[in-house]
């Protein structure tokens, strides 16, 4: 099969993208396991899916993530900082210290903040993209979720919903072969999620999702699709989750050591690096200096949000109301005198259950 002609700079770019996500996921485990951060959830295999199929989606179109697609976001303009500073939740934390680290979201690059209940953001995408239907907008919305949410009641609303209004979406299921510790065979009796999408009046499609280039063409093909008015659609995005569903998981208590070792040999960056030196895009010591560079900038920013002051108690009763109200005023001025009697609290020693 030939492939289509690539822009030499834009696959390099690609693989710049997936690097950016690769050194961000180690840095932050790294942090999370020294105990500077609480909580990460990997998204070391899953560069080539998020990367590849992100990258086919326009500025104004909307990412709606499941768990893992704040390396998207870099890509998209999240910039190193606002991530660095959430998984601190310090007072450069644009969610204020109010979400889990690691549940980034991203006004500018419309990558809305999203929820650890499995499967609510695809109704809250789908409405987004009937609301742009409706005012004529051209706008195309990307709802990711992993294969344990496909039996989740969000994912039967959000596909009904979107196949009977013909919202410009396109559903992409990373299949990464486990819902935590529940195995695909085990939480549900149809294997192929793109089968799914006809039950509800799209299309479905499987690609492999460790080929960063598969996962752009077939994303840019559904996605024109959408923008054109042809209705929503469902890309699944074959992968495999390396680590654990997050920092708090153990995943040798329940798979085997043989099957990562089988999806280590297919490691997506590995593979477009591979492609791009026999294509001549990439000179020999590229990849190592890159990796450097990238490695050495999210350090710097580490320094500059680990330094970085806590969020200041006020952030507590802001934003709800444009003028604080008596009563959080008082209960505000409560809690400052309990403060002030009692210090600062404990750090705990509890574990997050997930």
């Amino acid at each position: 099969m030939e492939l289509p002609a690539y822009d030499p700079q834009w696959l390099k770019d690609l693989l710049r993208y997936m690097l950016i996500v690769r050194c961000m996921d180690g840095r932050m485990m790294k942090l999370q396991r020294a105990g500077r951060i609480g909580f990460v959830g990997s998204m070391h295999g899953q560069e080539a899916a998020m990367i590849g199929a992100c990258s086919a989606l326009e500025a104004q179109d909307w990412l709606w993530s499941g768990l893992r697609e704040g390396g998207a976001a870099l890509m998209r303009g999240l910039p190193f900082s606002e991530y660095i500073a959430q998984m601190y939740c310090n007072s450069n934390d644009t969610a204020k210290g109010r979400q889990m680290c690691n549940h980034l979201q991203h006004k500018g690059s419309h990558y809305p903040s999203w929820s650890s209940v499995i499967g609510t953001q695809l109704p809250h995408g789908v409405g987004a993209a009937y609301a742009a239907k409706v005012r004529g907008l051209d706008e195309v919305h990307a709802i990711f979720f992993g294969d344990g949410a496909t039996s989740s009641s969000g994912f039967h609303s959000g596909l009904n919903f979107a196949g009977v209004w013909e919202v410009p979406a396109v559903f992409c299921c990373v299949d990464n072969g486990w819902a935590i510790s529940v195995p695909s065979s085990q939480q549900t009796a149809q294997l192929e999620y793109e089968r799914k999408g006809e039950c509800y009046g799209m299309p479905g499609y499987a690609v492999d999702g460790n080929d960063v280039l598969a996962c752009f063409e077939a994303m840019k093909t559904l996605v024109a699709r959408a923008r054109g008015g042809g209705g929503p659609s469902l890309l699944v995005l074959r992968t495999y989750r390396m680590q654990g569903h997050s920092s708090s998981d153990d995943p040798t208590r329940y798979r085997d050591a043989a099957e990562v070792e089988t999806w280590t040999k297919r490691d997506p960056l590995e593979r477009i690096t591979r492609f791009l030196e026999s294509q001549g895009v990439l000179q020999a010591g590229e990849y190592a200096r890159m990796e450097s560079e990238l490695l050495a900038e999210i350090d710097r920013e580490i320094h500059i949000q680990e330094a970085a002051a806590p969020m200041p108690l006020k952030s507590l009763v802001e934003d709800v109301y444009g003028d604080i109200p008596r009563h959080l005023r008082k209960q505000y001025n409560e809690f400052l005198g309990v403060a002030k009697r009692y210090g600062d609290a404990d750090v705990g020693d509890g574990v997050f259950p997930l």
